[in-house]
């Protein structure tokens, strides 16, 4: 496992050896024991009342910010960013975290541990703003990581695919940083981010993992 620091030096290609296919930051393996933890204290230790809970405290609703908030509980506070670490089951974490691993890497030693946790958080906020704009008032729960893996997915399209299209996966973080144009010309990323999106619009209604107790995963974000 690798350490991961706050800011990553490039420049030493020549004196590296190629990496191992599972070498992670250890931050980005952190949070992921983090979401696994959490899913299986609530699918094995939670009462079904105390999952519930749960859910309704920290996940996402859109509708908690339509009703005045001296009426409510602090849920609308946290829960923009809390509920990116629920899962509506196993093959939800699952999914998103083979993602996670996918870009979520070499965003990580990119950047490093402290700005990746804040990328983190502010893409989790910035997905379910989103969300809550097509359907402001909604009384929908919104759990997942999903709109955190976009954001990462985003980050990393910008370098670790080359100007060629192949995908570059020995010191990606090390690679020039594509330009808007050159990444939406990019045909890998094009293609990885329509996959993406339509795994995830399938999640959405649906056809591949269900909803969670009746509401929506975050496939919007």
């Amino acid at each position: 496992m690798r350490n991961d620091g706050d800011e990553v030096q490039g420049g030493e290609f020549g004196d590296r050896r190629r990496e191992p296919a599972f070498n992670l930051p250890a931050s980005l393996v952190f949070v992921l024991g983090v979401l696994t933890l959490i899913h299986l204290v609530r699918t094995y230790l939670l009462s079904a009342s105390t999952d519930e809970f749960v859910l309704l405290h920290f996940g996402f609703i859109p509708g908690r910010y339509s009703i005045p908030l001296s009426e409510q509980d602090l849920g609308w506070l946290w829960s923009p960013v809390t509920y990116s670490l629920l899962h509506g089951g196993w093959e939800h974490l699952i999914f998103n975290a083979f993602w996670m691993v996918a870009f979520g890497a070499p965003v990580v030693r990119r950047i490093g541990r402290t700005r990746f946790f804040l990328f983190w958080c502010l893409s989790a906020i910035a997905a379910v703003a989103f969300h809550t704009a097509l359907h402001w008032g909604a009384m929908i729960l919104v759990v997942g990581a999903s709109g955190v893996v976009s954001g990462l997915m985003g980050a990393a399209a910008r370098f670790v695919f080359s100007p060629s299209g192949r995908i570059s996966r020995q010191f990606a973080h090390l690679n020039r940083r594509l330009t808007i144009a050159e990444a939406l010309s990019n045909r890998s990323v094009l293609v990885f981010s329509g996959i993406w999106f339509l795994t995830n619009f399938l999640i959405g209604f649906g056809q591949i993992f269900g909803t969670v107790a009746g509401g929506a995963i975050a496939w919007e974000a």
